[in-house]
């Protein structure tokens, strides 16, 4: 029993800190940094538009949560990461999903709603990555490819974005799975 006991705690010495996760050829790191908080991976899944794989949807928290109303009631920032993985997605279809997100939250067409749709710009490529930081002080900022492209203070607009992917009719039901580390 003393033995393997020490060969468990040798391994757990061992294996040091948790290297990154390579889904569907994207790294996908097991922490981030927000708000000068460590944030760690709670789940991940592909956002498919029938066969096509859109972009790979991470979910950052600072403890596991397995429940969406764990993850909305949560005070704290959390992070949603989209890598993509089509060769090209058309701000228009952004911008027609997240439309689409808001009406499923009750928040289409709203002021905040519609600012924070204005804010996509681009086109988006293979390669891509928006992240959204979603502040536990009702901050939310977006980055494209590691650039802060805006900011927009609004509790509900926090809720409305985790209710696009975490609510009672998500935009993607295996995503939502997935960001909730059920896969």
């Amino acid at each position: 029993m003393m033995k393997m006991l020490m060969a468990l705690i040798l391994t757990i010495v061992l294996a040091g800190p948790a290297a990154a996760l390579e889904v569907a050829g994207v790294r996908l790191e097991p922490t981030v940094t927000v708000n000068n908080h460590p944030l760690r991976l709670n789940g991940y899944g592909i956002r498919k538009k029938f066969w096509i794989k859109v972009y790979i949807g991470s979910l950052y928290t600072d403890k596991a949560m397995s429940t969406a109303e764990s993850v909305m009631a949560d005070p704290g920032d959390k992070l949603i990461r989209m890598n993509f993985l089509y060769r090209k997605v058309d701000r228009d279809k952004i911008t027609e999903a997240f439309n689409e997100g808001f009406k499923n939250t009750g928040m289409a067409g709203t002021d905040v709603a519609n600012k924070f749709i204005a804010k996509f710009k681009n086109d988006f490529v293979r390669g891509d990555t928006v992240d959204l930081v979603l502040g536990g002080d009702g901050t939310v900022i977006y980055k494209y490819n590691g650039r802060i492209i805006g900011e927009i203070n609004s509790k509900p607009l926090v809720k409305g974005v985790l209710g696009i992917y975490l609510g009672a009719a998500p935009a993607d039901e295996d995503l939502k799975k997935g960001m909730l580390g059920k896969i």
